[in-house]
């Protein structure tokens, strides 16, 4: 396979500017990216109590159900990425399979999808913050210092090198799923709170009218897994590490949240924990930690439950921030956008445009008097999530048939059969969330069909957008989304 000028490690080969930082990240840098962007630790204590109110004990295997749909996808979705090297992952392949006005309609997507994931999560970090300090300490912070706080630390941290985001990423990985793993210890060892069962595997519990629900929650809880492929240009052996790093973060999230769950149940016990979950679910994990190891363990999970926030808010920066750079090489956004620092190999540029874009939004909310977690996260989390769904579905539509156009030697079951189940799936996902929107959003209906509205609105303007660009800018048209390298034969 030839090499694109855009994978040059140090240098652009046509302008001398600095390129991004090749070879720096393995598959578990790329896997902590993708797990960190997840944030685990907040979604099991903030949203898994839920799903266990809603589908009772049998939550634990809608993880498993989610996590398998998504295998499926990246089935195709890994194939592809072996021939397309485009740095705009999502709106390159679709592009590739579904044609260019479709293409740019999925580059406004992901870029709204992506801003809407990260900028959202300000409010949760300033909600958990005030949460913990109030917890420890005994005192209220007000939320946006926290959250224009949160803004700079993230910005410094996009700007610096890739290996330093993802060095700071492994630790706090492993701070936040240590802390579910010391839970699950305690719980185990004491042979839970009636001994250990399985009931929670048991069809009767699984198919039951809220499983629904529990699906929606457990589709969301995997949003931007597929994001290793946005860094190819700064990964070693890409064609190995992207789909070893995709297979990774979607078995471990999707085993590693299905016996956390199981492990809620089994410390309450299965008779008990929905009753439990209904009577304080934010306090939930709090409870069974406090029970099993002790409450220095329950301040630690509080604190840890911030950092996983910060590390959720680090990985979509700097997933957001090479979208641009993708866009800005295009010509679709600024060339501006598109500069790398010389010394960090980082898109700086785009970092501070994305920062400047997070702090607005967060000074819009604060100014219209609106609470950081009911409106500013999930009324601009809610979009983002339902866009990226969306995308990965236009995605598995795309690689069967960019397939049939192609000379290649791949398998039928991963150019065709795994992306067609994996469109139904999808389909099914999307429809599921919308379905149970009012779980993530706890607005009223007008308002849900707005957030709703979002994702297609903004997909929709990229047919004008489209059109515009072939007529004014030909040259930008022509080249979107094909600065890829293909291995046929």
């Amino acid at each position: 396979m030839s090499v694109t000028t855009a994978e040059l490690p140090e240098e652009d080969a046509s302008s001398g500017a600095p390129g991004l930082r090749s070879g720096s990240l393995g598959t578990s840098d790329i896997a902590f990216f993708v797990v960190s962007a997840a944030a685990p630790l907040t979604v099991m204590a903030g949203v898994a109590p839920l799903a266990i109110l809603l589908g009772g004990i049998g939550a634990p295997v809608g993880y498993l159900l989610a996590g398998l749909t998504l295998a499926v996808f990246a089935v195709g979705f890994t194939t592809m990425s072996r021939h397309v090297t485009d740095g705009g992952a999502f709106y390159a392949y679709i592009t590739r399979g579904l044609g260019r006005p479709v293409g740019i309609g999925a580059a406004l997507l992901a870029l709204v999808g992506y801003n809407g994931m990260e900028i959202g999560v300000y409010g949760l970090l300033a909600t958990t913050t005030r949460d913990t300090v109030h917890s420890l300490f005994g005192s209220d912070v007000p939320w946006l210092p926290v959250s224009l706080a949160g803004l700079l630390l993230i910005g410094y941290g996009g700007f610096r090198s890739i290996d330093f985001g993802a060095k700071v990423l492994g630790v706090l990985l492993v701070a936040e799923t240590g802390i579910l793993v010391l839970l699950a210890g305690g719980v185990l060892l004491k042979g839970g709170a009636h001994g250990l069962s399985l009931a929670s595997l048991a069809p009767a519990h699984v198919f039951v009218p809220g499983t629904a629900a529990v699906l929606a929650f457990a589709f969301a809880a995997f949003t931007g897994f597929e994001s290793t492929v946005i860094y190819r240009r700064e990964a070693r052996d890409p064609e190995r590490t992207i789909p070893r790093a995709t297979y990774a973060a979607v078995g471990f999230l999707g085993l590693f949240y299905a016996f956390v769950v199981w492990v809620a149940v089994q410390a309450f016990g299965d008779a008990q924990v929905v009753q439990a979950a209904g009577k304080d679910p934010a306090g939930l994990f709090f409870t069974a930690i406090t029970t099993y190891v002790g409450g220095w363990a329950a301040d630690l999970m509080h604190v840890f439950i911030v950092t996983s926030v910060i590390a959720s808010l680090l990985a979509f920066h700097n997933a957001i921030n090479r979208y641009a750079l993708a866009l800005a090489e295009e010509g679709v956004l600024p060339r501006r956008l598109g500069r790398i620092h010389p010394r960090h190999r980082s898109p700086y540029v785009a970092g501070v445009a994305q920062t400047v874009l997070g702090a607005l939004v967060v000074l819009a909310f604060r100014a219209a008097g609106a609470d950081p977690y009911q409106q500013l996260l999930l009324w601009v989390n809610t979009p983002g999530m339902i866009g990226l769904l969306l995308l990965q579905l236009l995605a598995a539509i795309a690689v069967p048939c960019w397939f049939r156009r192609i000379r290649h030697t791949e398998g039928v079951v991963r150019t065709v059969v795994a992306p067609v189940l994996a469109t139904v799936l999808l389909a099914t996902a999307i429809a599921l969330v919308v379905s149970h929107i009012d779980l993530f959003t706890a607005a009223s209906p007008a308002v849900n069909v707005l957030l709703v509205a979002v994702a297609p609105a903004v997909f929709a303007l990229g047919l004008p957008l489209a059109w515009w660009l072939r007529r004014s800018r030909p040259d930008v048209y022509a080249t979107f989304g094909t600065e890829t390298t293909e291995q046929s034969s």
